[in-house]
């Protein structure tokens, strides 16, 4: 291995209590350079990208469950635009941190609760015609009981999607009927109780704001997992200790490689890969709003916020970019510019791409995002490497 920058020594003393404060029957972590480096990167990654993209992905919920209680008070189309312009909005920070569906959001079902698509419209309109399930969504905990009662296919984004977008418009306030509201209300309910529970899952309770403890202790929502006894982001940094899944921080850091493979290999190979082939061509992302698009895109940027050091690109540090270029240049060089095509191809399939997903351009871009994924086993390769 080509000897590590420099930058990395700095953080040897710093990392030394961590590494030092593992019980004796633990495995020992080896305190050469290279752990050094990734600890710093690993603690960068949890900081710098996950813990900010679920505190803005919690915060925009919050804005999209109020939205949504505004306008069932004053259904007016402006009101219905606020909505929809906010569903946006939070929908970004949830596909920006498509490149780490590893953790809690796996281990408490959160994903596809959230975001499993494509919608099942016929058991959408089955319940929504139902008095009872109606009775019980407009009960004071509707939001936990179709938690609890509905299936991951008519919850989330895209029940919320359904109901105020058609054809790619928003539709008009007049369009949207008592019961599809109370049903968007619910569901925005039990979206935003997720989101809160991903941010606290990562950050712990008491790094959450105060109005999101109420949430939590009000719902008595969970939000640790039963076989770790630490929030996920220390779990991820402080590796070899009681309540860490990781022995190692190589093994830390390689899970952040391998989250940004397989969304890669996602975007490609599913969401435009399923339509693109004629394996399911109603297998669209966001088919009511022609969100799509913006989706793929905003997954590949999840890529490139974990592997260059953070979810600001103007406020990056220490990041898998920087060792992988120090052992290997042609390594990084290869997974950057990557991103960036996969970006470009994406944005040259024509709009929308529910309408144009057998088009050349969407082959293209399965084409750069396998590419995409290519660069970056290869970067987890020198990752691994003694």
């Amino acid at each position: 291995m080509r000897r590590i920058i420099g930058f990395y020594l700095s953080v040897a003393l710093l990392s030394a209590c961590v590494l030092t404060a593992c019980d004796d029957d633990d495995p020992v972590i080896d305190s050469g350079e290279k752990e050094q480096a990734l600890l710093a990167i690993v603690e960068q990654y949890v900081n710098k990208t996950v813990l900010p993209t679920y505190k803005n992905l919690a915060d925009e919920s919050l804005a999209l469950y109020e939205m949504v209680v505004t306008f069932k008070g004053d259904q007016t189309d402006a009101n219905l635009k606020k909505v929809t312009d906010q569903w946006i909005k939070t929908r970004t920070y949830w596909e920006l941190s498509e490149a780490f569906l590893f953790g809690p959001v796996d281990k408490l079902g959160i994903d596809p609760h959230i975001d499993t698509w494509p919608l099942d419209e016929t058991e959408f309109l089955k319940r929504i015609n139902n008095q009872s399930d109606i009775a019980n969504m407009n009960s004071e905990n509707g939001d936990i009981w179709v938690g609890e009662h509905f299936r991951d296919a008519i919850l989330g984004f895209h029940g919320i999607e359904y109901i105020f977008y058609k054809d790619g418009k928003v539709k008009s306030a007049s369009e949207v009927k008592e019961n599809e509201l109370i049903y968007a209300l619910a569901v925005t309910g039990d979206l935003r109780n997720q989101c809160v529970r991903l941010e606290a899952s990562w950050a712990g309770y008491g790094a959450v704001t105060k109005e999101k403890q109420e949430l939590i202790d009000d719902k008595k929502l969970v939000y640790t997992m039963e076989d770790s006894s630490i929030p996920y982001g220390e779990n991820m940094i402080k590796v070899g200790q009681t309540g860490s899944y990781y022995k190692t921080i190589t093994a830390s850091a390689e899970e952040i490689l391998e989250g940004c493979v397989t969304i890669a290999d996602e975007v490609g190979d599913m969401k435009i890969g399923n339509a693109y082939r004629g394996d399911d061509p109603n297998y669209l992302e966001s088919p009511y709003s022609y969100n799509s698009l913006v989706d793929f895109e905003d997954n590949i940027i999840s890529i490139q916020n974990a592997y260059l050091g953070g979810a600001d690109k103007n406020n990056r540090g220490k990041s898998l970019s920087d060792y992988v270029k120090s052992v290997e240049p042609a390594a990084d060089t290869k997974v950057k510019e990557a991103a960036v095509n996969a970006i470009a191809k994406i944005r040259a399939i024509p709009y929308p791409f529910e309408k144009n997903f057998t088009s050349t351009e969407a082959g293209e871009a399965m084409g750069a995002c396998a590419d995409l994924s290519e660069a970056l086993t290869e970067a987890k390769s020198v990752l691994t490497r003694n």
